[in-house]
């Protein structure tokens, strides 16, 4: 396996270890507050997560979680992730999972600054026009979220599974990717 860092225009960082980057990469994008929000199956299970919160300890990063992101995320955990974020005022959100803790992250990212119901991007009754940063920490082979800017979320109030599709407000910052953390697939 070769590593090697590629860009466009989010920064994928890819390779055997790269996980250890995460807090570099965080102060690299301005984080100093971060929303950590990840599944709780494979992340803590691995290991994973405690890696990512001593690195963050380590480079001095505060930092709260949001754990229990289901596969196909639902609002509720939305709403939660926001009122987190606006109490304790953070400035990057970091999923670390795969699809849907991203777009999880992206629906809190765009829902913290603003002052109306983040479904509202959902339903196109307002476009998104601001929104935390968000760098992601991969653990599937490709969610295809950590590179793009679009999220999926589906309301349970009605099951109505939408999209928002930003060109790059969405868009990770960066995506580290180690294929090693895959093997728990």
């Amino acid at each position: 396996m070769n590593n090697f860092a590629f860009y466009s225009p989010t920064e994928f960082v890819f390779g055997k270890g790269t996980e250890s980057q995460t807090a570099e990469l965080v102060k690299k994008y301005k984080g100093t507050k971060v929303m950590i929000v990840y599944g709780g199956g494979s992340v803590v299970r691995s290991g994973l997560l405690d890696k990512v919160k001593k690195y963050l300890d380590e480079a001095g990063i505060a930092h709260v979680e949001l754990g229990g992101i289901q596969p196909n995320p639902t609002d509720p955990k939305v709403y939660e992730g926001i009122e987190l974020g606006r109490r304790e005022k953070i400035d990057f959100l970091l999923p670390v999972g795969g699809g849907s803790v991203i777009d999880t992250a992206k629906a809190i990212a765009m829902g913290i600054p603003y002052e109306g119901d983040f479904w509202d991007f959902y339903i196109n009754k307002v476009v998104p026009e601001k929104a935390i940063p968000l760098g992601v920490v991969l653990t599937i082979p490709a969610a295809g979220s950590e590179g793009s800017g679009n999220t999926v979320i589906t309301k349970l109030d009605g099951l109505k599974k939408l999209s928002v599709r930003t060109h790059g407000l969405l868009r990770p910052t960066f995506a580290v990717m180690n294929p090693e953390l895959t093997y728990t697939l």
